[in-house]
């Protein structure tokens, strides 16, 4: 008979007894299971589906995502969502063709090599057209409206593939959930993220309906040439009563491009994911590695002769980082140019008179393109380059019938209640309340204002205020030739008192610069400005338009 002290080393052996050995690599039931419930959602087990999207040129949602987020770095939220239509369809049938009811969803990493994971944080939320053609159901609304909450709480960029029809009427279950759904908080929530977080929008094929109205939330659009984007797709347009379009008639490239919608077109959804990355790239910080041009070719860009026309374009991609220029809405308000560039890897925007169009001057549009980045860099801490070359505001009747009174007052509105700082350079025509715009408001609120020698200044067109101001000495006069002389000595005054070095000389700018340094000067400028933290932009969101 054993002893109490032999009971208690025995029970001690027995729970010292090792288990058997369990390899790393065996995979329990209840793990296969789940393993499998995932994998109905992959490209390589839905060959239809992918067939689907090669005939028509395009990628499955999935490997954009792939494409977007950095290797092994995205987590998917959701993915087990199907769509609501248990009361109609088995449940086998929706798990293989409605995975992950039609959204992939979640976060991960984009340009971590570039700026380290902490800045590299991203959120997705991407529309899958193979599912039910892209449409929102109730799931996937549910799932958007968690992601999107947490996208505010954490500031997490977001970027959107938008590609789909909008609400999705077929969802049966959700009959005794709600009666109309216009309740529903995701419009609201998304259009909250405005001005707190970068917001990208990527279609690649149809956009309508709901998909569009998120779309148009977003910062930018980017577009592929295939696209099709309209508030209301065909199935709308005939129930209004209002007739039969092909998806393809509506909001084709070719309108979108023209009339401000597309921010930036593309050829195909590679470039377009590729571009989005360089997009959100300006607003995750500086890059270490970049290269600029040779300075000098700035000093002949502009013509010696005054009425003589040049490229702006190679005034920008001069100054800026090689390969870093971002144009935005290149075919809408083509007297502006608008978009982001780099110097030294430190990411600005910019906005430009383009003299060969309208002769640099601002019309309506390009007013309103102008307005909004300001307002992008604005909210989201970038500053700003202006590079004026501009006779002031477009006049004449007819483009008054455009409200230009309006639209081209919004530069002075939103340009005075910016808080990031503006670099001025005055390339040539500096003139009236146009350049003045061109500055967010006057050569003083700017945190510097320079001129190239080019630049020439006044408070309208000088030949205008020639002929305005002396009217009654040319009327007193009545030999032609005369008059004529007296004429060309009055504007001969006028500009040399509005040359770049008379500007500086009674401080209404700061400087007059070789062209050469204009790098030296920015540069300079971005080392000596005050760090803004986002959440102090006086203006909390940006406008859709």
């Amino acid at each position: 008979m054993k002893t109490d002290k032999e009971k208690e080393e025995a029970k001690g052996k027995v729970l010292r007894v090792a288990k058997p050995e369990i390899e790393n690599d065996f995979i329990r039931p209840d793990l296969a299971k789940a393993i499998h419930r995932h994998s109905f959602g992959l490209d390589e087990n839905r060959p239809e589906a992918v067939a689907k999207r090669q005939q028509t040129q395009q990628r499955t949602a999935r490997a954009n995502v792939e494409d977007l987020f950095d290797p092994g770095c995205f987590i998917e939220y959701g993915a087990l969502a199907v769509a609501a239509q248990r009361q109609r369809r088995s449940e086998s049938d929706l798990i293989r063709k409605t995975p992950a009811d039609g959204m992939i969803a979640g976060i991960g990493s984009v340009n971590g090599s570039l700026f380290g994971e902490e800045k590299a944080r991203c959120m997705v939320l991407a529309y899958d057209y193979t599912v039910l053609a892209g449409t929102q159901g109730y799931f996937n609304h549910k799932k958007k409206d968690r992601l999107l909450q947490l996208a505010y709480e954490q500031r997490l960029p977001l970027i959107l593939f938008a590609e789909g029809g909008g609400g999705r009427p077929g969802d049966v279950d959700s009959a005794g959930v709600w009666a109309a759904g216009l309740h529903n908080p995701t419009f609201a929530v998304f259009a909250r993220l405005s001005g707190h977080v970068p917001l990208v929008g990527v279609v690649s094929g149809m956009c309508f309906a709901g998909n569009a109205a998120l779309l148009g939330c977003c910062d930018v659009i980017i577009a592929t040439k295939n696209s099709n984007i309209g508030m209301g797709g065909p199935v709308m347009i005939e129930g209004a009563g209002l007739g039969v379009f092909q998806p393809e008639e509506i909001g084709p490239m070719e309108v979108q491009t023209k009339n401000g919608v597309v921010d930036i077109e593309v050829a195909d959804e590679a470039e377009a994911v590729a571009v989005a990355k360089k997009y959100l790239s300006y607003f995750q910080g500086t890059t270490a590695a970049w290269k600029a041009g040779d300075q000098l070719c700035l000093r002949n860009i502009i013509p010696e002769k005054s009425k003589r026309v040049y490229n702006i374009y190679k005034v920008i991609k001069a100054i800026a980082d090689r390969d870093s220029f971002l144009e935005l809405k290149p075919n809408f308000g083509p007297s502006m140019v608008t978009g982001l560039l780099r110097i030294e890897g430190r990411p600005l925007g910019v906005i430009a008179n383009n003299p060969m169009h309208m002769a640099g001057a601002i019309e309506a549009e390009g007013a309103d393109k102008a307005a909004r980045l300001m307002q992008i860099c604005n909210v989201h801490g970038l500053p700003m380059l202006s590079l004026c070359d501009t006779p002031g505001f477009m006049v004449g009747p007819e483009v008054e019938k455009r409200a230009q009174v309006r639209h081209v007052c919004r530069m002075f509105v939103i340009g005075s209640h910016s808080t990031v700082p503006c670099f001025t350079i005055v390339l040539r025509r500096g003139y009236g309340l146009g350049v003045m715009a061109m500055a967010k408001g006057g050569f003083h609120e700017s945190f510097f204002t320079a001129a190239w020698p080019t630049g020439e200044f006044g408070g309208m067109g000088l030949e205008g205020f020639v002929k305005a101001g002396f009217k009654k000495e040319f009327a007193a006069i009545k030999n032609p030739q005369k008059r004529a002389e007296l004429y060309d000595q009055l504007l001969a005054q006028m500009y040399e008192r509005g040359t770049a070095v008379n500007m500086a000389s009674y401080c209404e700018i700061d400087a007059v610069i070789d062209p050469a340094d204009t790098r030296k000067w920015l540069l300079q400028g971005l080392n000596s400005i005050a760090a803004r933290p986002p959440q102090h932009a006086n203006h909390l969101y940006v406008d859709p338009w």
